[in-house]
C-alpha cells in the first residue's frame, strides 16, 4: 500500500506540475475533468449519480466550467442558477420520486466540488498564476504534513474527537504556522516572479496561513460528509489514496481562498 500510495503520489506531482506550466487550455481540461469527477463522486454518496438530479448538476457543472473557459464571468453564475432551477424542477414536477435532501446535495455538489475547483484554473490565469498556484498546495498539503508531524510528536488534546479522533490541537497550530513559515520561505525564493504581490514574504506567509486554516475546514468537511453517508473512501480513482475529493478536499477549499487574497494583495500593491 506505502508504494502504490507513493507511486500513484509521484505521478500525481508530476501530472499536475506539467499541465500547471502548460496552463491554458489543457490545464483548464484537467481542471474541469477533476471537478465533473469529483461532483459524480459526490453524488454517489447520495445515489443520485445516475438520475435526473445527478445529470442535471453534473450537466449546469460543464456549462460553468466552459463559461469559465471563455472568461464569462456572469454566464458561469448563470449557469449555476440554471442548474439549481433545474434541479427544483425535476424535484418539484417528479414528486415523490426524490427526497428534499437529494434535491439540496445535488444543488450543494455544484458549489463544492466544481465551482471551488475551479479557482485553480482561475488563479493560473492570473498575471503571476505560474508561482502563484504552489501556494495552493503549500497552504493544504504542507498544513497537512506540518499537523501530522506535530500532532504526532506532542499531540495530546484532542480537535474533533468523534469527526477525526487522530487530529489533535497542537497538530492545528503546528500545520497553520508550518503552513505560514513554508509560504514565506516560498516569498523568499521566487519573490522576483511575483511582483503583483508586492512584499512577497509577508504576502506569501499570510495567503498559506489564511489557506492553512481553510484547508482544516475542506479536510474536516470531507470527512464529516463521509461519516453521514458511511462510506470510507469517495472512490478508486487514485491508487493508494482513494477518489479526486480524498486527496483534494483540502484544496477545493484552500484554492478560492489563495485566488482572492493573491487578487486583493494584488490590488492594494
Amino acid at each position: 500500500m506505502f508504494w502504490t500510495r507513493l507511486a500513484s503520489g509521484i505521478v500525481l506531482v508530476v501530472v499536475a506540475a506539467v499541465t500547471i506550466m502548460a496552463g491554458g487550455d489543457i490545464w483548464f481540461l484537467l481542471v474541469s475533468l477533476l471537478s465533473i469527477a469529483g461532483l459524480y463522486e459526490l453524488y454517489k454518496t447520495m445515489h443520485v449519480e445516475k438520475t435526473f438530479l445527478g445529470y442535471a448538476g453534473l450537466i449546469a457543472s460543464a456549462f460553468y466550467c466552459v463559461l469559465l473557459r471563455w472568461d464569462i464571468h456572469s454566464s458561469a453564475i448563470a449557469a449555476v442558477i440554471g442548474g439549481l432551477l433545474f434541479i427544483s424542477g425535476i424535484y418539484v414536477f417528479t414528486f415523490p420520486k426524490y427526497k428534499a435532501d437529494q434535491a439540496a446535495f445535488a444543488v450543494f455538489g455544484i458549489l463544492y466540488v466544481p465551482v471551488l475547483m475551479m479557482h485553480l484554473y482561475q488563479i493560473r490565469e492570473l498575471s503571476d498564476g505560474l508561482f502563484i498556484i504552489p501556494l495552493v498546495f503549500l497552504s493544504a498539503w504542507g498544513n497537512d504534513t506540518c499537523a501530522y508531524c506535530v500532532g504526532m510528536l506532542i499531540g495530546k488534546h484532542k480537535m474533533t474527537p468523534k469527526l477525526s479522533p487522530k487530529k489533535s490541537v497542537e497538530g492545528l497550530v503546528g500545520g497553520i504556522v508550518g503552513a505560514l513559515l513554508l509560504g514565506m520561505g516560498y516569498g523568499a525564493l521566487f519573490g522576483s516572479h511575483l511582483p503583483s504581490l508586492g512584499n512577497t514574504v509577508l504576502s506569501c506567509g499570510l495567503i498559506c496561513g489564511a489557506g492553512a486554516i481553510i484547508a482544516v475546514i475542506g479536510d474536516l468537511t470531507a470527512s464529516a460528509i463521509k461519516r453521514d453517508t458511511g462510506i470510507k473512501d469517495y472512490g478508486k480513482l487514485i491508487p493508494g489514496h482513494g477518489g479526486i475529493l480524498d486527496r483534494f478536499d483540502s484544496i477545493l477549499f484552500t484554492a478560492p481562498i489563495v485566488y482572492y487574497l493573491a487578487v486583493y494583495l494584488g490590488a492594494i500593491h
